[in-house]
């Protein structure tokens, strides 16, 4: 009996195969609020359409390895159970600071780690890339969106004045003679280079064997793109300029954007297929030999693998933090926050409520906001404080969403940005530094802008340790109480406008952390 069970693996791949589905379907269903939220992006964000072909994929590919599955002894392992752990408290930290990339890397390794639970390491290996190519279904990479362009412009505005073009720059805006210009989120080429990698790896999956090949292709597909979306905005621009800008304006330019795209990823994949090796042919007798050489874990199959057994465990494991998230909730603070400006601040300092405020920024649904000017003499100083409660996936102190001005806003515009080590009551802490420009302004006003976080006491500039320091909170039972502070004043001439802010902080720091810390404390 042991010997037919060792030379016949296929009797286990029915009810192996049938156990691994019902655990992907409740793990799903267990954790549907993230699989829905993924979902979701794919269906509202064209840079994400594609996830809907990666199960597909996944799928197909494991087909093409039916042969060679039915040859390998699914096993359970449980050096699996323990991953499934550690991703699981992944998920955990994920989510109590409301990060869906997180909680979305971790359900898809949580799926993928189902397998080398169930069916063991040998099984994991001949489906190694399948599962690695499924992390592509995870919508994430906008977080390179900024840095993509400032690059975009920064090779725009060279070409230009290479191209013997006089070019005036603040920021991502810049005017040439025919007009004005500027680099969106439409123009950073994420959607390119996110499309570029997932088509990019496949192609290399498919048509190279040697690992060094398949490596090479992807960097190429990643830096293709890249240097296709620069050459992209400098001819859109030419374009523009050369025709009077009655051409590669409005939606046109985003129209040849992808005709070009898409030309130039024809090319890298016609040149790549030049180079494309074979898949080497295996026959059934190759297969068998080398399952008949290979040992089984722990020597001859004696017993039928506890499928049933490895995967109430795992369920156990997968239903942990869902258990910790409903015990962490219990301490959350539900209290409505109560937030009011203060009427005076350093004696002197007075809230004028004659005017409303210059700036807005773009923090989405806070709890309780302030967006006050304070006036000193001729001195003035605005005052935002965005304060954050039961933070979720729609109302979260960090996030891509939340900055000072958006790139489609209609009064300002960002043209720098840099940080600034200060003193706030009596703390050293680094924040950040702007300055916007007025679009609608004859008199080109400009604001000097600081922003920090304050998170249970702690400031600090980094979306990071922010999203650390909230986490830690949450841990110990805090609940999860932050705000961000935002300060703005006219910029005036040289530093003139930093200095009125540091003086304005010197003066009302502290007063402003307390009404921070009271409102965090206050009881109904």
């Amino acid at each position: 009996m042991s010997t037919a069970l060792q030379l016949n693996p296929q009797r286990h791949w029915p009810r192996a195969a049938g156990v691994l589905a019902v655990l992907l379907v409740f793990t799903l269903a267990l954790y549907f609020d993230t699989a829905s939220a993924m979902v979701g992006i794919w269906w509202r964000s064209e840079t994400f359409t594609h996830g809907f072909l990666v199960v597909p994929i996944v799928l197909w590919m494991v087909w093409r390895q039916r042969a060679h599955l039915s040859h390998l002894h699914p096993q359970p392992s449980a050096w699996g159970l323990l991953a499934l752990l550690l991703t699981g408290l992944g998920w955990l930290l994920g989510d109590l600071v409301a990060v869906n990339a997180l909680t979305q890397l971790a359900l898809v390794a949580m799926l993928a780690l189902l397998v080398p639970t169930l069916l063991g390491v040998a099984v994991t290996r001949a489906l190694l890339f399948p599962l690695a190519f499924l992390f592509f279904a995870v919508p994430i990479g906008e977080f390179a969106m900024p840095q993509l362009m400032e690059w975009t412009a920064d090779f725009t505005v060279a070409a230009l004045r290479l191209s013997g073009i006089p070019v005036y720059r603040e920021g991502l805006q810049f005017v040439i003679p025919s007009g004005n210009w500027s680099v969106v989120e439409a123009c950073s080429g994420v959607r390119y280079l996110i499309a570029s990698l997932t088509v990019g790896t496949l192609f290399a999956y498919l048509n190279y064997q040697s690992t060094q090949r398949r490596v090479l292709f992807i960097i190429v597909s990643i830096l293709v793109p890249v240097l296709a979306n620069w050459l992209r905005a400098y001819l859109i621009v030419m374009l523009g300029h050369l025709s009077g800008n009655k051409l590669a304006a409005g939606v046109d330019h985003i129209i040849y954007g992808w005709v070009f795209f898409g030309v130039v990823i024809m090319l890298m994949f016609w040149v790549g297929a030049r180079w494309s090796e074979p898949e080497p042919s295996v026959s059934a007798a190759d297969l068998d030999s080398v399952t008949r050489t290979q040992p089984l874990p722990g020597g001859v199959v004696a017993h039928r693998p506890r499928f049933e057994v490895a995967a109430l465990l795992a369920a156990v494991v997968i239903a942990l933090p869902l258990a910790g998230r409903w015990a962490l909730d219990q301490t959350n603070v539900t209290t409505p926050v109560q937030l009011v400006a203060p009427a005076q601040l350093a004696p002197g300092w007075a809230l004028q409520t004659s005017q409303p405020p210059e700036l807005q920024p773009a923090f989405d649904n806070p709890s309780a906001q302030i967006n006050a000017r304070y006036v000193l003499g001729d001195q003035r100083v605005g005052v935002y404080v965005g304060y954050y409660r039961q933070q979720n996936y729609d109302r979260k102190l960090v996030s891509s969403q939340n900055v000072l001005v958006t790139s489609k806003d209609p009064v300002w515009a960002e043209v720098t940005a840099t940080s600034r080590a200060i003193t706030f009551d009596n703390t050293p802490v680094t924040l950040r530094e702007a300055e916007l420009r007025q679009y609608a302004s004859t008199t080109g006003e400009r604001l000097t802008v600081w922003q920090v976080y304050w998170v249970n006491g702690s400031l600090t500039a980094s979306n990071a340790r922010a999203k650390l320091q909230g986490t830690l909170q949450r841990l110990l039972g805090r609940g999860d109480d932050a705000a961000v502070v935002v300060l703005y004043t006219a910029k005036g001439t040289g530093d003139e406008g930093a200095q009125r802010l540091q003086a304005f902080v010197q003066a009302n720091g502290a007063q402003l952390l307390q009404v921070l810390r009271t409102t965090q404390h206050a009881q109904p």
